[in-house]
């Protein structure tokens, strides 16, 4: 195997399928890069057997010279060096040329780099899907629908199932949910799908969703997605990302949810995330991070957090609206916090049932998005 290729156009994509390379791999090919030279072009797979990331790099494009091959073939390279010594190769072009023993040598400028190479052979097969069905999304909306719904996977494996995100897309909305059992995030959205086109029960790492939505370019570009038995493609441009999806039943969320309440109000997000950080820096001294509201008859609520040794932060907040019986509650500050910042409202509507039960909060403009915080039982 023999090529030169441009050293930008070769870094970005290994940037990108590194991702997939295992950090602490069990055997030494599951931390390599694998590279398959054709005079097409130059395909990069990483593999951890959880996640698979292959990118191409084809030859040329638009009459513009990428890789010149000499010779075709394969060679799997270290991913943690190989990554780092191609960021910083000093000339615009690199030549990678692999001997005898999968012995590497990589030339750019003045420089001469000899490494070792692994046998291709020894790499894991990706996954076999058949694209019967494409599921398209727009980038943005996928990376808003993960972004205001992973930070409520469980990162416990006692329960392997609750550390992925819920998808399923019936009649045409698309939901997203995650729950650790202490609160819970669920974000719909109308979506064109093929006729008949349904999804149930798919369920996927956080951990992965989080890495794909890196990958994810900003703005409305398609990403094509293909949902097989237990396979998730996921397909941006040039890149191809396979998750394996996680084992299990998801537990039906929907009965936890309230469908009338005792107390409403309405409040302005960023005073109330402003008013909950203040709160949150002392209650995070006390390693409870509790954090107690309490309605007032003026119009206001009182936000309160206390530390045994710090003190005591108490403030009020005005009300835009306010409705039923009055309330103490208190609740995980950081929840709460979490909750707050993938709002994307104005303002936003927090519901309460009762100072025992779960607490309710959406945006005031849409029903896109519900979260639930369960409350803490104090002494006072």
């Amino acid at each position: 195997m023999k090529l030169t290729i441009s050293k930008n156009e070769l870094n970005d994509a290994i940037q990108q399928v590194a991702k997939a390379a295992s950090v602490r791999p069990a055997i030494p090919i599951l931390g390599g890069i694998k590279f398959d030279v054709t005079h097409q072009g130059v395909t990069l797979t990483a593999s951890d057997t959880d996640i698979s990331i292959q990118s191409f790099i084809p030859a040329e494009t638009d009459e513009t010279v990428i890789a010149k091959v000499d010779k075709p073939g394969s060679v799997v390279m270290p991913a943690k060096f190989f990554v780092e010594i191609i960021r910083k190769l000093p000339a615009e072009d690199v030549q990678i040329e692999v001997g005898d023993n999968y012995q590497t040598m990589i030339r750019s400028g003045s420089t001469d780099i000899q490494m070792v190479g692994l046998d291709p052979e020894e790499f894991p097969v990706l996954p076999s899907i058949e694209e019967n069905e494409v599921l398209q999304l727009p980038g943005d909306l996928l990376k808003a629908m993960v972004r205001q719904t992973v930070f409520c996977a469980s990162t416990s494996e006692q329960t392997p199932v609750l550390t992925g995100l819920l998808w399923n897309l019936i009649e045409g909305e698309l939901k997203f949910v995650a729950t650790d059992r202490h609160r819970l995030a669920s974000r719909i959205s109308r979506v064109d799908t093929p006729d008949g086109y349904r999804l149930s029960n798919v369920v996927i790492a956080a951990k992965t969703m989080v890495e794909l939505s890196k990958l994810v370019p900003d703005g409305a570009g398609l990403v094509d997605i293909v949902v097989a038995s237990n396979q998730v493609l996921f397909r941006l441009g040039h890149t191809l990302f396979y998750s394996r999806m996680l084992d299990g039943t998801y537990p039906d969320t929907s009965k936890i949810i309230p469908q009338s309440f005792k107390t409403e109000l309405v409040l302005e997000t960023r005073k109330l995330i402003d008013a909950m950080e203040r709160a949150y820096l002392m209650s995070r001294e006390e390693k409870t991070n509790i954090v107690r509201i309490v309605t007032l008859e003026n119009g206001t609520i009182e936000i309160s957090s206390s530390s045994s040794e710090l003190g005591r932060v108490t403030e009020q907040l005005e009300v835009i609206r306010q409705s039923g019986e009055p309330l103490r509650i208190a609740f995980n500050s950081k929840y709460m916090l979490d909750t707050l910042k993938v709002i994307d409202s104005e303002q936003l509507v927090i519901s309460f049932t009762g100072a025992m039960s779960p607490i309710i909060i959406r945006p005031a403009d849409h029903d896109n998005s519900q979260y639930i915080i369960l409350p803490y039982r104090t002494t006072n």
